[in-house]
């Protein structure tokens, strides 16, 4: 039986699913194993920085809209299987705790998911184990590692598909991604040109950005926070917002939900799918600071 400090609690979360809670020494959070999903992280004295929809299905068999899901090991429809589950398993799967720890700062959390919990997922019959880390602190920590296990090469798609909580959606820029090509969700798969601006929204926004490793920061400037998302073994990101229209359609989104929320996706799809050799493995992190105005970022951020 795994033996958990005090600062973290394994309990019934809603619909009975298991919930880890976290009480750590710089922030509180909440991981649950149903798709190993972070749905809370709220460093203390702050407002909490992820955002879960209060019409999200709490399922044993479906992913929880909100929080940071993890696509994997393939993101939206999988190619040649219809019938497959859109971003794949992971999210849908019940994670095995591995342990945790607390060093006086911060609460590390790990879980692991192999290819033996998804056995019933047959569209990918590959030998895997996928371990996610989860550090709490006054900064988020997030680590997907991938190794295969299986004898021949193996292609995956991976992401943390990460809904950051935002006052208004109309007044809210990402910035670290002008100049960067992207392909455009809403209009087909040739890439546009970079844009000299920030990402603004005035409407559906589905964008896959090409070929970046920079870091990136969603500015609320109705609240005045800001979070900085660095990211490590990434080689694309996604910035999505549903609108008024889509989130309509999406049966765990409510009324105006779409208003406070966006989602900053860390992630490798499409031309940046990962290959790994037998043995192999490889680990993709992303690191959420929020800052307001008057602090100082880290040496070497990109604001």
């Amino acid at each position: 039986m795994t033996v958990l400090p005090s600062s973290v609690q394994l309990q019934a979360g809603r619909a009975g699913l298991p919930l880890l809670r976290v009480n750590g020494p710089s922030a509180r959070a909440e991981i649950y194993l149903q798709g190993a999903t972070v749905t809370d992280w709220t460093p203390h004295g702050a407002e909490p920085v992820l955002w879960v929809s209060p019409a999200s299905r709490f399922t044993r068999d479906g992913p929880i809209r909100g929080g940071v899901p993890i696509c994997f090991p393939w993101f939206g429809a999988q190619h040649g299987h219809p019938e497959a589950p859109a971003h794949g398993f992971a999210r849908r799967s019940q994670w095995s705790l591995v342990g945790a720890e607390d060093d006086g700062t911060d609460v590390t959390v790990q879980l692991r998911l192999t290819d033996a919990d998804v056995t019933a997922s047959s569209t990918w019959p590959h030998r895997f184990e996928a371990t996610y880390t989860v550090v709490v602190g006054s900064r988020l920590l997030l680590a997907l590692a991938v190794a295969n296990h299986g004898e021949a090469d193996l292609v995956f798609e991976e992401a943390l598909h990460t809904y950051l909580s935002v006052r208004d959606i109309a007044t809210t820029q990402v910035t670290g991604l002008e100049g960067t090509a992207f392909r455009d969700q809403l209009r087909g798969p040739e890439p546009v040109p970079g844009e000299p601006d920030p990402v603004s929204f005035s409407a559906e926004t589905d964008r896959i950005y090409l070929d970046t490793t920079a870091a990136t920061t969603v500015r609320d400037s109705e609240t005045g926070r800001s979070v900085l998302i660095q990211k490590k073994g990434s080689a694309a990101t996604v910035v999505w917002n549903p609108w008024i229209d889509k989130a309509a359609d999406l049966p765990d989104f409510a009324d105006n939900d779409w208003k406070s929320m966006v989602c900053v996706e860390v992630c490798n799809i499409g031309e940046a799918a990962v290959r790994l050799e037998p043995d192999g493995s490889h680990t993709m992190t992303a690191i959420f600071e929020p800052f307001s105005p008057n602090q100082i970022l880290p040496q070497g951020s990109t604001p």
